[in-house]
């Protein structure tokens, strides 16, 4: 079976989580938990709730075992860009972006061999 979690309009760039994403991509979710949890960023706060948020969705909705679930896709994507002015040299107004993005988690249990 398959569980998702989603956080949508969360205010980090997808260029910066991504890498984090990457690395627990097709892991153990015991395992992705304690390197988030390890892991000393405070990017990694809004994947580590998505991934708690999808364990919680497979405990509850489907009755399975912590122990027997991996990350089977994490996504994060493009969000909406907010665009506005800082102060720049001479009196100008310099344009910025702050991006932001949507994280996606699916989890599956693992099959037996």
């Amino acid at each position: 079976m398959q569980f998702t979690a989603t956080a949508r309009y969360v205010w980090y760039s997808p260029y910066k989580l991504r890498p984090l994403a990457d690395v627990i991509r097709g892991k153990d979710v015991t395992y992705a938990l304690d390197w988030l949890t390890i892991y000393r960023n405070q990017r990694v706060m809004p994947i580590k709730k998505v991934v708690e948020s999808a364990l919680a969705n497979a405990i509850n909705n489907g009755n399975a075992e912590k122990s027997s679930l991996k990350i089977k896709e994490i996504r994060v994507d493009q969000g909406p860009t907010r665009s506005y002015f800082k102060p720049g040299a001479m009196g100008r107004a310099m344009p910025q972006t702050s991006r932001s993005s949507h994280i996606t988690v699916t989890l599956e249990t693992k099959s037996l061999k």
